[in-house]
């Protein structure tokens, strides 16, 4: 077994998890992350109509100057919910912010699981007076808390970045979970971001936003939106005290949209039951929004992921998917490569070798879709996985 890739813990982060109780398994389910002292902090959330208490929870009080804490908790949504469901989240932020001398307010909340059911309040209030004692800036702790906001998710997601040297150093250190019930629409999935780096509120959300758009945006499993999703950035300040500004913040952006990519694309490779992770390409669109929609039909396509599956270099699936996605191009306008393989040129079929194509896809995990068209100079780069039967068999046993 490899060795877990090292962790830097920002300055002034601290983390602690618990078996709470509120996961059927008995495993870890409570995450309780808390910062030393106020931090400027920035969300997206999911675009669905329905959408959980801890996202309006989260939406009302962000973006802020001050935040203490995220809790999170997986096993159960708290979606779908009514009044009680929001009461159970003020009460959880309540409690947080009790242990830690703080205001509610001051208190994020996330959560993931069964959609419909009641937080069992009890063991959240509990979880959270057992984890408080444990909170470390051990990168262990992190470890921990990141395993503990997993449901079906098969191994940790954990990013750790560093920029510069010295007194200007900063760092940033990212745990999510997702791996199926995720569809494009911001961001489907839940994923928490820490630093160290000085940077005001009203520079953070534009930061993680445009971070966002070309990460967990741009990343599809089956295309279902999630009533959950959220990622948070907290900014503890820690590493200097000279605010980031003008140029001085092109670095951390940078940082940030690159912690994201690669949460984004694990959260693919783990899908559900996946036997491939997908990249698909799309370049010479109009504009973005046009890319992302082509890219997002042939994402999403189930008989694109199933074909990939059974490695069936079936290059009309591909084509077709890309024909409804509501883009006025001519077919004359499109060329497909398959893990490099020329396939359909400019609206005509190409001679290719579909046994040795077949044979590659078989082999490898990795699959690479790049449809290029004439329309402009938009691209876009997308991420996905196969459909198999141990995705349905995962999902058609969710709850029972």
């Amino acid at each position: 077994m490899s060795e877990s890739p090292p962790i830097v813990v920002p300055r002034g982060f601290r983390a602690s998890a618990v078996k709470a109780g509120v996961k059927p398994s008995g495993g870890l389910d409570l995450a309780f992350l808390a910062a030393d002292g106020p931090c400027a902090a920035a969300g997206t959330f999911t675009t669905n109509r329905v959408c959980a208490a801890p996202v309006r929870w989260c939406r009302e009080n962000l973006p802020a100057d001050d935040v203490r804490a995220i809790v999170v908790n997986a096993g159960n949504a708290n979606a779908a919910t009514g009044a009680q469901g929001e009461a159970s989240v003020r009460q959880t932020a309540e409690r947080a912010a009790a242990l830690l001398g703080c205001e509610a307010r001051q208190v994020l909340i996330a959560s993931t699981g069964v959609i419909g059911h009641q937080l069992p309040m009890d063991r959240i209030e509990a979880g959270l007076v057992a984890a408080a004692p444990g909170l470390s800036a051990d990168p262990e702790s992190f470890r921990t808390a990141a395993q503990a906001i997993l449901t079906t998710d098969t191994r940790t997601k954990i990013v750790s970045l560093q920029h510069g040297e010295g007194a200007g150093a900063y760092s940033l250190l990212g745990i999510a979970k997702g791996a199926a019930m995720i569809g494009p629409r911001m961001a489907t999935m839940l994923a928490f971001l820490l630093t160290d780096a000085p940077v005001w509120p009203n520079d953070l959300q534009p930061i993680l936003s445009e971070a966002v758009e070309e990460s967990f945006n741009c990343v599809s499993v089956e295309g279902h939106t999630s009533t959950n999703d959220t990622v948070l950035l907290l900014a503890s300040g820690a590493a200097s005290n000279d605010i980031l500004r003008g140029d001085d913040l092109k670095p951390f952006a940078d940082m940030v949209r690159s912690a994201c990519r690669t949460l984004a694309q694990e959260m693919a490779d783990d899908g559900e039951g996946a036997t491939h992770f997908i990249t698909i390409d799309v370049e010479g669109a109009a504009d973005r929004d046009e890319a992302r929609n082509l890219a997002r039909a042939v994402a999403d396509s189930p008989l694109v992921k199933t074909a990939i599956h059974g490695a069936d270099p079936n290059w009309g699936r591909i084509v077709s998917a890309a024909g409804y996605a509501g883009v006025p191009f001519e077919e004359t306008e499109l060329s497909l490569w398959i893990n490099g393989v020329s396939v359909y040129a400019l609206g005509t079929p190409t001679a290719f070798d579909a046994s040795a194509l077949s044979a590659d896809i078989r082999a490898n995990r990795d699959v690479h879709l790049r449809l290029l068209f004439s329309r402009g100079d938009a691209s876009i780069r997308f991420w996905t996985c196969d459909l198999t039967a141990e995705y349905i068999r995962l999902n058609a046993e969710y709850t029972t």
